[in-house]
């Protein structure tokens, strides 16, 4: 039997295509395309004051438990990037022993107003300290974090930092690296667009690829449609802003030599995701005595097209860490 979190992600990354289709299958009658992906009340909203301005922060579950702070990717919100996952029936033992709290990015909370023209939005290590703030209005010593894309390296990018203060992440399509040129370029494109012109098909189309990868409609043609959906009415200049911080990230600045992240990580990946190789080079960063990487196959979004597969991995690995036992 697999005695450590290794030999565990080991077991679960060999689980046969089948079972997964079979339970896949499952999860998608309860994914209709009539679905939004807006907040359905679960959680308890709070707006937290930082130096940076306020943060709308989404609170589910027994405030005396331990915490999860989870962290949005870009065109998201807590509720669109996380609810349905949280909801998911294999998460049900995880929610019984800890308190999510959802960080969301200034501006990109569900209905929010376009921010003010003269506003600086924060860049990404200011992102990181407003972490800080939720932490001393909540009164929450420590945390395990869980990220995605950007919102994953804002959290990779405290726990350098803050080492003290983070038991463990899990950090999805995690880049530890600056923007290369192809990035800036494209990127810029729509945060223009985003400012003239709103939310055009070019930048719904990026931010599906994103997300996704290619081929989306043809993996889930129903899923894809909600996230175009979704994705229009995502406030554009905020969003805008948004990218410009995370188009703007410095480097990680760590290797396994010097300054590695100190606390437990797991890794993960969609095989189908642009964002593989970031994820590569982010494993080739870290201890590899407190790192586990996991590559999902068949998917881009793994959220949502493998959500009992994460659910499962992050359970082992929390049950790993001394958690969930």
């Amino acid at each position: 039997m697999p005695t450590t979190i290794q030999e565990n992600i080991a077991l679960l990354n060999m689980m046969s295509s089948d079972n997964l289709e079979d339970d896949l299958k499952s999860v998608q009658l309860h994914s209709p395309s009539d679905r939004r992906l807006q907040s359905d009340g679960a959680c308890v909203e709070e707006r937290v004051r930082t130096s940076r301005g306020e943060v709308l922060v989404a609170v589910r579950g027994d405030r005396s438990k331990r915490a999860i702070i989870t962290y949005h990717d870009l065109g998201l919100n807590y509720a669109a990037n996380f609810q349905a996952f949280f909801n998911f029936v294999e998460m049900r033992p995880i929610l019984d022993k800890f308190c999510i709290y959802h960080i969301n990015a200034p501006g990109q909370e569900e209905g929010a107003h376009s921010l003010p023209e003269d506003y600086t939005y924060p860049n990404m290590d200011e992102l990181a300290s407003q972490i800080d703030f939720v932490l001393g209005h909540f009164g929450i010593r420590s945390f395990i974090g869980f990220g995605v894309g950007a919102g994953a390296n804002i959290l990779a990018r405290y726990a350098v930092n803050s080492p003290q203060r983070v038991d463990a992440l899990v950090l999805i399509n995690c880049t530890s690296t600056q923007a290369g040129w192809t990035e800036w370029l494209y990127q810029k494109i729509n945060m223009r667009q985003l400012r003239s012109n709103g939310m055009t098909q070019s930048a719904v189309d990026y931010l599906m690829w994103h997300h996704f990868g290619r081929s989306t409609d043809d993996r889930n043609h129903d899923l894809a449609q909600v996230y175009k959906e979704c994705f229009s009415h995502v406030n554009p200049i905020n969003l805008a802003m948004f990218i410009d911080a995370y188009l703007r990230r410095s480097d990680l600045g760590i290797s396994r030599d010097n300054n590695s992240i100190k606390v437990p990580v797991l890794n993960v990946t969609g095989a189908l995701s642009p964002h593989v190789e970031d994820t590569v080079t982010f494993n080739g960063r870290l201890d590899p005595a407190k790192t586990s990487w996991l590559s999902i196959s068949d998917c881009g979004m793994v959220l949502e097209e493998q959500p009992s597969k994460i659910a499962e991995a992050f359970r082992l690995f929390l049950q790993g860490e001394g958690y969930c036992r």
